[in-house]
């Protein structure tokens, strides 16, 4: 049966937080999931019943005001699953900018919440964390080195918070590459993306809920992040 203390996930108005929230809250779980922007998926997931909150990673001024109201929400957690993302370019000014805002987003907010909702975590019988990286850390990014770094950092945030927390909170990431074309993407790209895995398939977002599941449900996983990349290494 699942537990009674709800799953927060971050960045749950779209795609794969969505998805992992709607399949959540079909099995039976609370969701708590979070917003900054509105989209029409916010609609969907509290029509399913899920719980939505607004956040804003930008700062921690916004990271600190959406801790203080997620405690006044719950009195547990049974995860926390840190899916909120931001992508920019590295720009050509040398700007301090991009790399500020997306390691706001990718390391701060969730080294605070992990922070932050120790009790709330330790007050459920069992307790995660997950973090979603990406598959491009593995490798680096010449055109895209802020992002790749901060997601990186997520990654390493695995670790240090899956020894901090053991073995009361289990912690783990999924890495993921493509997953999902957006709508807008060409002919072309499409073609040369799917090049890039062994496998040559667009998986969809229920790849990232059975990975998700996986982590939830066993009981002998924790530091690991799970790569979900179709066999990307292997090209």
């Amino acid at each position: 049966m699942p537990d009674t203390f709800p799953i927060l996930i971050t960045g749950a108005s779209q795609r794969l937080g969505l998805h992992c929230a709607l399949r959540l809250l079909a099995d039976g779980y609370a969701v708590i999931g979070t917003y900054k922007t509105e989209r029409p998926g916010l609609d969907t997931l509290k029509a399913a019943g899920g719980t939505a909150l607004y956040a804003d990673f930008s700062d921690e001024a916004g990271i600190r005001r959406f801790i203080d109201e997620l405690g006044a929400r719950t009195v547990g957690l049974r995860a926390i699953v840190h899916n909120a993302s931001t992508w920019q370019p590295d720009g050509s000014e040398h700007s301090a900018a991009p790399f500020q805002a997306m390691f706001n987003v990718h390391m701060l907010a969730p080294y605070l919440i992990n922070l932050a909702s120790e009790p709330l975590l330790r007050a459920s019988p069992k307790a995660d964390i997950i973090h979603i990286t990406d598959d491009v850390t593995r490798k680096g990014s010449a055109r895209h080195s802020a992002y790749c770094a901060t997601k990186a950092g997520l990654d390493s945030l695995v670790l240090s918070f899956a020894a901090r927390y053991a073995p009361a909170i289990k912690v783990n990431g999924i890495a993921p590459a493509l997953i999902a074309f957006n709508e807008q993407d060409d002919d072309a790209y499409r073609r040369k993306a799917l090049a890039k895995s062994a496998l040559g398939i667009e998986p969809g977002a229920e790849v990232i809920y059975q990975s998700l599941r996986y982590l939830l449900d066993n009981c002998y996983v924790t530091g690991t992040t799970l790569t979900v990349n179709g066999g990307r290494h292997l090209k």
